[in-house]
């Protein structure tokens, strides 16, 4: 299975409509230089932040422009300051209820299902209830058939590549120990998916 092949714009369009019809709006761009754009259009200047860790926002730029620019209330920067034996407790208060929560997914259904899988479910939390709003960043390379296909692109091929970068950045295994199923979001413009054509994260 090719999990890097971006979806034709049949499925994108199918996937859209049965995201809408599950409470989560999506638009399509055409490459990262828009995602970052669009992103930054969504989120009002001064607002609380998290973006969550991300392949896909380090590759379009959006985490170190949440943490440096100065024209946000970065959670993450905040998170990191604190000595590191703390670290988990603050990052389980500050994300508790942020405004804005930033991130990228594992898969999207073309049944409009959005799945995550995590190791410690650090970012869970403030997507299934405590941001006030989420935006998704998500390569169309994501998108598959049903569920049974976004198990398998997790465990044969997110995992792996999330295994190593882990090994490389904090010198311990990765692991998929939680999993997210978006089956439906109940708050009106609560979330927003920007699917990008082009092959971002993993």
């Amino acid at each position: 299975m090719n999990w890097d092949k971006l979806a034709n714009d049949e499925d994108i369009e199918k996937t859209i409509k049965s995201l809408r019809e599950r409470g989560i709006e999506s638009i399509v761009v055409d490459n990262r230089e828009e995602a970052k754009k669009k992103v930054l259009e969504i989120i009002p200047k001064g607002t609380e932040v998290m973006d969550l860790t991300s392949v896909t926002l380090d590759e379009i730029g959006i985490s170190k422009e949440i943490r440096e620019s100065g024209r946000y209330l970065s959670i993450m920067k905040r998170i990191m300051s604190v000595d590191q034996k703390e670290i988990r407790n603050a990052m389980r208060k500050m994300s508790a209820a942020v405004d804005y929560a930033i991130g990228s997914v594992h898969a999207v259904t073309e049944e409009g299902q959005v799945v995550i899988a995590s190791n410690s479910g650090s970012q869970l939390a403030p997507y299934v209830f405590g941001a006030n709003n989420i935006i998704w960043v998500v390569g169309t390379q994501k998108i598959v058939k049903n569920l049974d296909y976004a198990f398998k692109r997790i465990k044969e091929y997110c995992f792996p590549l999330e295994d190593a970068r882990a090994r490389k950045a904090y010198g311990m295994p990765s692991g998929i120990n939680k999993i997210l199923i978006f089956e439906r979001e109940i708050m009106p413009n609560r979330i927003k998916l920007i699917f990008v054509k082009e092959k971002l994260g993993f």
